[in-house]
Parts: C-alpha cells; structure tokens; sequence
C-alpha cells in the first residue's frame, strides 16, 4: 500500500463514510482558532502572506518565460504579484509529458498524494485566507472559511467520489461460462482505469478555491493532468495551490507538470486558447453563462462541467418567525454583498400581505421589515465590513445603480467598510420591469408583488427552470403550500430550504450532504460531487486472456 495512502486513510475512509449518510462530518475545521490550528497559526499566516506581496512568485521548475501578473486587492492593499508564465502550446506539452506517467500510476497512489495535499492544504489555511481576502474582497473569516476548509471539504469530497467510483467495481477476474459437458470456458480479466487525458479547470473571482477543488481533485484522482486558469484577478490562491500540489509530487518522484499554472491578465486572457486545444478533454468552469456558451461552441469534444448564471429566489406565504425570518434572510442578502452563486436575490410574496405571530403584514410591512433587520444587522461598522467584504468588480457598482432605476427603493444601498463596498439595495418592482428575470449579481434585491401566494411560488420556480437557479427558499405555514413548492422546484432543478430562521442560511452549502447545484436547469450542468461529475473523467478498458490447465 503506497505510504501516503496508508498515512491518510482514516481522512478517506471518513468522508467515504459522510457521503453514504450525509451527517455532519468535516476534518478541517472552520474556525480560524489558535486552538486548532496552533497559538501562533493566524500570525504565521499574516506573516507568510505579507512575505509574498509585492515579490515574484515562485514555483520551482514551472514552465516559464515571463512573470505576469495584475492582481488588485479590493481593500487597497497594494499587491506587486507576479506569476510564472508560458505560452499555451508549452504547458500543453509539459501536461502531455506528465500524462504519459501519471496516468499509468496506480489509483492508491494518486489518492494518496492528494489526500496529503489537502492535509498541507489545511494548514496553510491563514495563508489562503489572506491570499483569499486581497483577491476577492472577502472579509477575514469568510475568506479563511471558503478558500480554506470549506474548500479542502470540497476538494477532499471530490477525491472520494472518485475513489469510489473507480473501485465501485474489480479490477481483476476469473470468469467461468459452463459449457454443459464440457470444460467450463475460463478467462482471467483485467480492467485498467483510463483517465481521458489534460484537464482544464478555469477558475472565479469570488470563491477561487472553494470552486475549483471539486473539478481539479476529481480530474487527478482519476488520472487526468491540470492546468488550473485562475481569473486573473484572483491568482494567488490558486498558485499557492498549485505549488502544494507540485511539491507532494516532486517528493513522491512523481512528475511535477501534472498540475500547472495558467496565470495570465486582463489584457492578454489565454483561457479562450486552451479551450481551443485539441489536447484539452475536460473543461471544469464557473462563471457567467455568456462564456459558458462560447466554451460549449468551442471546446471540441471536451467533457464540460458548469456553474452559471442564476436567479435565486424567496417566496413568503406565511411564517410563525417573522422577526427569525427578517434576521435570517437580512444576513443571506448582505453576506459578501451578494457575490456568492447561492445568494437570494427575488423576493416574492402576496400583494395582500402575509399572516405571521405578529398579525397580519402587508406586501410593504413584509419588505420594509426585511429592510430594517438589514440596518440593525450592519448598524455596527466593524460588523458590516465583517458580513459584507468588499466589491470584488466595478462592474457590480454599475449595476447597483442600473437596479436603482428599476422600480421603488425601499432600502438604498450604502457603504459597508473600507475599500469598494455596497450594502444590500431593496426595491419594489413591478411585472412591467424585467431586470428581476435576469441575474443582477451582488447586492440587489428584487420585490415582486403577486396575486397569491400559489402564483408566487409558481413564478419563482418558472423563473428558476427557465434561467437557472441553484437555491431557493420559502417560508410558509400551510403544509400544503409546502408541498406545492417543494414539487414545484424539484421540476425546475433546484435545491430549496423552508422556513430557515436561525443559523444557517440559504446561501450555504455543506460538503458531504449537501449536493451543490443540481445540474438541472441552465444554472449549471454538473452537481458536486455526484457520480456523474466523476465518472466520466475516465473509462474502464479490459484486457482478458484465456486460463488453461
């Protein structure tokens, strides 16, 4: 049994065991204590982080012509990074040379290397919590959270499903046919797990790690080489995960381009000429369906797994919480500003009010009471820039004030912390206006006014199966409506959540129960980390021979 394998098996064999129940389970825990992760983690990590800013980035023996590199942190900080880059057609060549070997290495051994890696991974998650702050514009706990342990969950998640899948059935055979009087036929057979060849995983601005591991792990796990595409706003995660993987492979002898780095800039993208190579055979991709599309024209006969664009909606009938339900949804539309694929953005509900422990409420008490449980959430400035980060893209602010115009301000948007930043804006719209039907990444916030309740599930879900979703909520007293919604988004492919009121929110997706995306509308065409987001990253091939006396 290789050694790493060995060392981390207990890491494998407990998250095999998640998958199948679906409890609670996580090796890497979420809260950034010196407890856990040592008395002097949290200033190690400021300290290597602050080591790196402003100098060029090293990855030893990386293909390189030129250091680039144009990373801008949201929260001001100057960051001077540059990274190792080549052209296209080299790292295309050193990831074939690396297949030749990794692909013919054995499955303990692979899953070894990336189980120790996200070992590593783990305790360097101060580093990528910073790395993760001054590229996305997260907040430290946040950003610590999903670029760290929520991230290695995923990738630890993937690893396993692929492990699963590939030895689901044997690899090795004898098979007997009866032959009535005669001799039986015997055959010893072989399968060989055949990954398809160079990966593609091209990355995010918001959550570079948190969405990459799944289709990164899985592609290695199952044999395949990596190029990993960072957007080039939001490298340094992804580098300095790039360079872990490296370093496990360097010191297993194993060769070191089956994970390469594709950093490059605004000005000169090379995403669109990897997609283009003939060699490239997966395609992992979050981000905006306009060039989802383009990647689905273009990329040949390369496996493709999405996350899209979304709309994310609320639909309020009825609650027994009313004050539980504002505080619930006022952090679910101010986390992150709304820059997260999970996070609401409609809100619908009667125009004739609701019934709630505190009476009756009007369509406007509904969302004037939602607006004010934002002001009290973000009432406290620390606290505001805590939940609300930064604006990670210019183009968000555009959009807030486009969303401005589109209807009634019940809530304006207004400043969160240091740095580019918004809180979430609220308006009232009408079914004249169409901007609520498409996504408005960031934090807006749409009122839609219907004539029932049952209506307002029902364009909810429509507006889901027709546009894509990946979460949505509702809140009802009447089991019936419940149920009604609970038929109508599973028709359109999305996950839904009833009446949450306490801690934990919408826009939250946990490894090992919680199957990310459903691959069921236009929000994405792959779910993490079901059998088909693995299984076919590679094939079973069989030698069989016949056995004689």
């Amino acid at each position: 049994m290789p050694h790493l394998f060995k060392r981390n098996r207990a890491l494998l064999d407990g998250a095999l065991q998640a998958m199948k129940t679906r409890e609670f389970w996580t090796p890497f825990p979420e809260v950034p204590s010196g407890k856990i992760y040592g008395e002097t983690a949290r200033a190690d990590g400021e300290a290597d982080f602050a080591a790196l800013v402003g100098k060029p980035f090293s990855i030893p023996d990386h293909p390189e012509d030129v250091h680039l590199g144009k990373e801008q942190s949201p929260w001001g900080l100057e960051l001077d990074l540059s990274y190792p880059a080549a052209p296209v057609q080299t790292l295309l060549a050193a990831s074939e040379a690396a297949f030749a070997e990794w692909s013919q290495t054995n499955i303990e051994t692979r899953v070894g290397v990336l189980l120790e890696v996200l070992s590593r991974l783990n305790k360097k998650s101060f580093l990528i919590g910073h790395a993760t702050v001054h590229t996305t514009g997260q907040a430290f706990p946040m950003a610590f959270q999903a670029g760290g342990p929520h991230a290695q969950d995923r990738g630890l998640e993937a690893v396993a499903a692929a492990y699963a899948e590939m030895t689901a059935s044997a690899l090795d055979a004898v098979w007997q046919k009866p032959q009535g009087r005669g001799e039986p036929i015997v055959l010893r057979k072989h399968w060989t797990v055949v990954p398809r060849g160079i990966s593609l995983t091209i990355g995010c601005n918001t959550f570079p790690c948190w969405n990459s591991y799944p289709g990164l792990f899985a592609s290695l796990a199952t044999g395949n080489t990596a190029i990993v595409k960072p957007h080039p706003m939001a490298i340094l995660p992804l580098a300095i995960t790039v360079k872990v993987l490296r370093e496990v492979l360097a010191e297993e002898g194993l060769p070191v381009d089956t994970v390469l780095l594709a950093a490059d800039e605004p000005e000169t993208p090379v995403t669109r000429e990897i997609v283009e190579a003939a060699a490239v055979k997966i395609v992992d991709y979050t981000g905006s369906s306009t060039f989802g599309g383009w990647i689905r024209k273009n990329a040949g006969d390369a496996l493709l797994f999405t996350e899209e664009t979304g709309v994310n909606s609320v639909v309020i009938t009825g609650t027994g919480d009313f004050s539980g339900m504002c505080a619930n949804l006022a952090f679910s539309f101010a986390l992150y500003s709304g820059q997260m694929c999970t996070s609401p953005q409609n809100i619908y509900a009667p125009k004739a009010g609701i019934d709630t422990d505190e009476g009756h409420k009007s369509f406007d008490e509904v969302i004037s009471g939602i607006a004010a449980a934002i002001d009290h959430l973000l009432a406290d400035p620390e606290q505001a820039s805590s939940i609300c980060g930064t604006i990670v893209s210019p183009a968000t602010m555009k959009r807030i004030e486009t969303a401005r115009s589109a209807g009634r301000i019940v809530r304006d948007s207004g400043t969160a912390s240091a740095g580019r930043s918004a809180t979430p804006l609220i308006v009232a719209v009408g079914d004249e206006d169409k901007l609520h039907e498409q996504e408005c990444f960031g934090p807006v916030v749409f009122a839609i006014a219907t004539g029932t309740a049952a209506e307002a599930i029902d364009r909810a879900a429509c507006l889901a199966r027709d546009k894509g979703a990946i979460t949505a909520a509702v809140y009802a007293t009447d089991q019936h409506l419940i149920d009604g919604a609970a038929a109508s988004f599973a028709r359109a492919g999305v996950n839904l959540s009833v009446n949450l009121t306490g801690n934990i929110y919408v826009n939250q997706s946990a490894a090992f129960s919680d199957f990310h995306v459903t691959g069921a509308n236009p929000a994405g065409n792959a779910s993490l980390t079901d059998t088909a987001f693995v299984a076919p990253r590679f094939r079973r091939v069989m030698i069989r021979w016949p056995i004689s006396d």
